[in-house]
C-alpha cells in the first residue's frame, strides 16, 4: 500500500497511544492530537501491518461507539447495543 496517498486515523486508549506513537510510522494525529485527544495518524512504512492496522480500526470504532449515547446510534442507524463492536 503506498502510506503517501492514505492516512488511517484511530482513537486510542490514552496507555496505547503513548506506545504506538512512538513506533516508526505513526505520530498523534495532526490537530486532534493538539486538543488532547488520543488519536493516531498511520502516515509511512513501516507503520502497523495490515492485521494490527484492522484490529486498532476495530477498537477505535469501538471508543467511538461506546461515546455515543444509545438516542444517537439509533439515529445514525448503528443499533442500540455496542457489544457487537
Amino acid at each position: 500500500m503506498n502510506y503517501q496517498q492514505f492516512n488511517q486515523f484511530c482513537k486510542s486508549f490514552p496507555q496505547a497511544s503513548h506506545v504506538l506513537r512512538d513506533q516508526p510510522g505513526l505520530r498523534p494525529a495532526p490537530y486532534l492530537a493538539s486538543r488532547g485527544l488520543k488519536w493516531i495518524q498511520h502516515y509511512a512504512s513501516p507503520g502497523l501491518s495490515d492485521k494490527e492496522l484492522k484490529e486498532c480500526i476495530r477498537r477505535s470504532y469501538a471508543l467511538v461507539l461506546k461515546g455515543m449515547s444509545k438516542k444517537k446510534r439509533l439515529e445514525l442507524g448503528l443499533g442500540p447495543d455496542i457489544t457487537s463492536a
